[in-house]
């Protein structure tokens, strides 16, 4: 090998090195440092010794580097399996692709510049782009997926089955290639190379084209949920402003009525009958009670809401603190008033059940101007939290309509989400994308 071949070597491996840990860094969202590169390149220096001095295949040689990328990313990094997978065949899958379209363009144009000056920056250009084309489909991958979230869900599974069908196509045109540069070309080479670096453009293409279709695909899903999520809190709310008449209705009735209760109690005080008045009044008693909410907020939908998340909280040995009280219900719409609610109250009694110690519940509100803040706090593991999900999506869409801001902190055992409302302004309709 002259010194050439093995700068352009080295060159390629530094490169292939870098660009490989940098891309499944990104996807995965890991953050590789020097150790994870030194490590790769390493092994890369060794693979392309021992395989180039025993003239083994090609193929046989992006398999082990498949694998090697694998345990980097997976163990190394600590990567969940199948985004470690994804992300380790898409890395050599575009590389691969990348410098076979270089490779077959090499195999057309150069052959008859073999012992000319020129050959030697040609070949380096060559790589340079090769580099460039890989790049450009990483960062086009990088728009479309991120195995960051989508490892989060059920569907990345799915992701692997074009990865291998690709990943195998590109072994079977690697094991039919050309390794080296002939030193002269027939008619029928040119075609067939032609036919090689068509088909491994048209392997980018179609990769890059499946992962926007993926992309497409989550999105619809994530939308189709937000609107579900939105027609059972609308179905919510129906049934706590129903609940709300009621208890209005049967309070104005129990005020029509106080004054014939009143009566019948003084005629039992005037006639010392003692035991029946404390009867009668301990059924006033039970009557007032059932009428009123545990919780007084100055908003009857917000009130029966809480009675009934609190409730269940209370039942699973959680501690609710409530201070708070809404403004007028021209302010901040009832169903608004209900998305928060009930999202964050549901996100809250499921991270209190995973926590340890006292879990407890504190829900604040306070008015400044034209601004109105809700706060809730609530126990949670010490574990990180999961993405966010469409409950706190929704929280968004209203904070947005209202011109205000969503903030989410957590400390410790302790998280915390904070709702900025502008009650100053009449509030706009939500607009749900619709591409």
């Amino acid at each position: 090998m002259d010194y050439f071949s093995l700068c352009l070597s080295v060159l390629c491996l530094t490169g292939q090195s870098v660009m490989h840990i940098a891309f499944i860094g990104r996807l995965t969202g890991k953050k590789p440092g020097f150790r994870h590169f030194s490590v790769y390149f390493s092994l890369l220096c060794i693979l392309d010794w021992f395989f180039t001095e025993n003239a083994l295949p090609n193929a046989a040689a992006v398999a082990t580097q498949l694998l090697i990328l694998y345990d980097i990313n997976r163990i190394a990094l600590g990567s969940p399996r199948p985004a470690s997978l994804i992300a380790s065949i898409f890395a050599i899958y575009i590389s691969q692709l990348s410098f076979g379209i270089m490779n077959s363009a090499e195999a057309v144009l150069f052959p008859n510049l073999i012992g000319k000056a020129l050959l030697y920056p040609l070949l380096l250009l060559a790589t340079l782009s090769a580099f460039v084309i890989c790049a450009c489909c990483y960062a086009a991958t990088l728009k479309f997926l991120s195995l960051a979230e989508v490892c989060q869900t059920p569907w990345n599974g799915v992701l692997l089955l074009p990865g291998l069908f690709f990943f195998a196509a590109e072994w079977y045109i690697l094991c039919t290639s050309y390794s080296r540069i002939p030193s002269s070309l027939s008619h029928g080479a040119v075609v067939e190379h032609g036919a090689l670096m068509f088909l491994q453009v048209l392997g980018l293409a179609a990769l890059l084209c499946t992962l926007y279709a993926w992309q497409q695909l989550c999105r619809s899903l994530q939308i189709q949920t937000a609107f579900q999520s939105l027609a059972q809190a609308a179905q919510a709310q129906k049934i706590y402003i129903a609940e709300a008449q009621a208890r209005y209705e049967q309070t104005r009735a129990f005020r029509h009525d106080i004054k014939n209760h009143l009566a019948v109690l003084n005629g039992l005080l005037n006639h010392e009958k003692w035991d029946e008045g404390k009867a009668y009044l301990k059924k006033l008693e039970t009557v007032t009670s059932s009428l009123s909410f545990p919780w007084q907020t100055g908003n009857p939908v917000v009130d029966i809401l809480l009675g009934e998340k609190l409730g269940l909280a209370k039942t699973n040995g959680i501690t609710s603190e409530v201070s708070l009280l809404l403004p007028h219900s021209h302010e901040i719409d009832d169903f608004d008033l209900c998305v928060i609610f009930a999202n964050a109250l549901d996100n809250a009694v499921a991270a209190c059940q995973d926590s340890k110690g006292t879990p407890s519940i504190r829900i604040t509100g306070k008015q400044q101007g034209g601004f109105y803040m809700l706060g809730f706090e609530n126990t949670c593991s010490y574990e990180p939290l999961p993405p966010a999900g469409t409950g706190l999506a929704n929280i968004r869409a209203v904070a947005e309509k209202y011109h205000g801001a969503v903030l989410t902190e957590k400390t410790g055992q302790l998280f915390s989400l904070s709702v900025l409302l502008n009650i100053s302004l009449h509030p706009e309709s939500i607009s749900i994308p619709t591409n």
